[in-house]
């Protein structure tokens, strides 16, 4: 199959991706021939305990690690055709990052951590503010707007998080342990709003989770162990 017809096919496709960093001691292998698809517009679970490979695979997916060996398509672009420069201009156009410990300023507003991403991706000013106001009122946080992040609960921080994942509309957005921190009803309240993100944005969420909960939630659950992936629900 082409690069073209698995553009048109899938969002994410990885081919026997493996990633071995080298030791003092002996390699470390984190990805042991790692093969998915994920289709455009869908929330899908990356499944697995701590150290299972979970952080890794987003990396390699995102830009932010290269693979050993192997092959990955993100809406038809291959990534290890791309230099750094290149990368680094993908991931501001067409991706979204969101970290468990939620990765906002302190000193910054919501409405301040939301624009800073456009800022960098270079946002004409006016549609800054707007697009930035858009998508914390999409995560239903447009009173707090002026609040910084020690004023807010973590699901609130959470939800900064997705508006600013969302602000430069990329394709698709990868959360590693989203919910890691959040108690049980935030993190159903989240898990939740991912969804309806990704079928109001037309956004495909690879969602990296050791949480039982995220079944209920998403359209796929990719099983993870030992750097492999074991099954799929």
């Amino acid at each position: 199959m082409s690069n073209n017809t698995l553009a048109d096919t899938f969002a994410i496709h990885v081919q026997d991706v493996k990633r071995i960093y080298q030791s003092a001691a002996e390699p470390v292998v984190a990805l042991k021939g790692v093969n998915l698809a994920v289709a455009p517009g869908q929330f899908v679970a990356l499944k697995g305990r701590s150290g299972s490979g979970k952080t890794t695979l987003l990396n390699c997916i995102g830009g932010l690690d290269r693979p050993t060996e192997g092959v990955i398509l993100v809406n038809g672009r291959a990534l290890h055709n791309m230099d750094d420069q290149a990368l680094t201009l993908w991931r501001q156009q067409e991706v979204g990052f969101i970290f468990q410990n939620f990765g906002l300023l302190p000193t910054l507003s919501a409405f301040e951590n939301v624009e800073l991403m456009l800022r960098i991706a270079r946002f004409p000013r006016r549609q800054r503010k707007d697009q930035a106001m858009h998508y914390l009122a999409q995560v239903g946080l447009s009173k707090w707007a002026e609040h910084r992040p020690y004023e807010m609960s973590g699901g609130q921080q959470q939800r900064v998080a997705i508006a600013r994942a969302l602000a430069n509309q990329p394709k698709i957005i990868l959360a590693d342990e989203a919910t890691g921190e959040l108690d049980f009803e935030t993190a159903h309240e989240i898990l939740q709003l991912f969804r309806t993100v990704a079928r109001e944005n037309s956004i495909t969420i690879l969602l990296a989770s050791h949480d039982n909960l995220v079944a209920e939630y998403v359209d796929q659950v990719l099983n993870l162990q030992d750097g492999q992936i074991v099954e799929s629900d």
